[in-house]
């Protein structure tokens, strides 16, 4: 790119042109008959959680799981058992869920935000079709017997983020404990969905904006929808939003480089993607958080530590959470 776009990408990237890089953990996506590699029990979760901030991840994304299944779980006392553990090792800023697993009733995804009262959470911006039944006829055989009907129910699932339960969130999480989101944006009506919250004061930037492309229901993983997406953010936020973007699956570095490219931030992990090459799957996030930091780097980016990171996003800092 020319030097003046060079510029702008390094003054957009947050402070001196830094790259923040997330690392989603475990997911509830994806489940254990895909990768003997995805974190499963709270130990799994925390090592893995810490050697990722090792490699560089400023932002741990967290989901929890049953350590006997690997079932999606929201049970607050099962992130107790490694949230602690990754604050005592590592100075990563540590990102809870609020979307928790597929089919959740609201009260249960709030639960451990209500326990832990995190720097920040993740919020979806609005209702949608979310389909991962496709992985359901990839496999013969299963290790546990509610992976695949959990998958193939999907099909006739709709996401339920109404404006409503998202008002929820901001005042009930986001104002009671002085935790800010991540605002995870399938679409482009999700800006809107966004902006409007803007609008009514409820929110105030800096705004994390997480465009996520390759979800069936969501926006597909055309490179173009990342540039169309950059931009209706440039004109719906000008200065006073933070873009980061992930890639599902197989797309996860090329829109993780663009964004990087257009001065964005870039999340990686598990949860996202199980590979780190094609048909090569990942040994770990760390790996998958070592790739992406290289290419940053090549890119002549430097990556933001976790206190560049909250400066940067105005968090209220590790030693104002309630673990």
């Amino acid at each position: 790119m020319a030097d003046s776009e060079a510029d702008t990408a390094s003054t957009r990237a947050g402070q001196d042109g830094k790259v923040i890089i997330t690392c989603a953990v475990t997911g509830a996506i994806h489940t254990p008959t895909m990768s003997p590699h995805l974190p499963i029990t709270p130990d799994e979760i925390a090592d893995s959680a810490i050697e990722a901030a090792e490699a560089g991840a400023a932002i741990l994304h967290l989901h929890a799981r049953d350590p006997g299944t690997g079932q999606p779980k929201q049970d607050p006392e099962l992130f107790m058992q490694f949230l602690p553990r990754i604050k005592q090792a590592t100075d990563a800023v540590l990102n809870i869920t609020t979307g928790g697993g597929l089919g959740m009733a609201l009260e249960e995804r709030l639960a451990p935000a209500h326990r832990a009262e995190p720097e920040v959470t993740s919020l979806n911006m609005g209702s949608m079709n979310f389909s991962v039944a496709q992985l359901a006829g990839r496999y013969d055989t299963w290790k546990h017997d509610w992976e695949q009907p959990y998958l193939e129910s999907t099909w006739d699932l709709i996401y339920p983020n109404t404006f409503h339960m998202i008002e929820r969130i901001i005042r009930e999480v986001g104002h009671a404990y002085g935790t800010r989101f991540e605002y995870e944006c399938y679409d482009i009506g999700h800006l809107y969905n966004l902006r409007q919250f803007a609008d009514r004061g409820l929110i105030e930037p800096p705004f994390l904006i997480q465009g996520i492309f390759g979800i069936a229901g969501g926006m597909g993983a055309d490179l173009e929808n990342f540039i169309h997406f950059r931009s209706m953010a440039d004109k719906l936020f000008g200065s006073d939003y933070r873009l980061s973007a992930l890639g599902v699956g197989r797309f996860q570095m090329r829109f993780l480089t663009l964004s990087a490219l257009f001065g964005g931030h870039v999340r990686v992990g598990l949860e996202d993607s199980l590979f780190i090459g094609r048909r090569q799957l990942a040994e770990s996030n760390a790996a998958q958080v070592r790739k992406i930091r290289r290419i940053v780097e090549e890119l002549g980016l430097e990556v933001a530590t976790p206190e560049e990171a909250r400066a940067m996003l105005a968090l209220k800092g590790g030693d104002r959470v309630a673990f």
